[in-house]
């Protein structure tokens, strides 16, 4: 007897909802603003950050996007002040990735 079997023999009225699709496809979602997000690069103790700024959403949103980031980098990076940090010059391949997700992005600097 698995698990929908014995929740059914629990709770015979309740009738599950067929959208689960739906639900799993909102968690993946991210709250899209109408400023751009500022994406600029700096050298912190003579080492190339890129910085991520302008994200004006649910923080559990912008952590989730510093992580998806991070990931598809595969670079170091941490969230400060509303600002995220990525360590290395990744500004191309950032605001490619940001655009797709459908972020307004303005390259800030050189």
């Amino acid at each position: 007897m698995d698990l929908k079997d014995q929740l059914k023999d629990l709770f015979p009225d309740h009738v599950p909802e067929e959208n689960e699709e739906t639900s799993a496809n909102n968690e993946n979602k991210l709250w899209l603003q109408d400023d751009p997000l500022l994406c600029k690069y700096e050298k912190r103790k003579g080492k190339p950050t890129t910085i991520i700024e302008g994200y004006t959403g649910a923080d559990e949103d912008f952590k989730k996007l510093a992580k998806e980031l991070k990931t598809k980098l595969s670079v170091g990076g941490t969230t400060k002040n509303d600002k995220i940090i990525i360590q290395g010059d990744y500004r191309p391949e950032i605001m490619k990735m940001l655009k797709e997700k459908g972020f307004n992005v303005k390259r800030v600097g050189g």
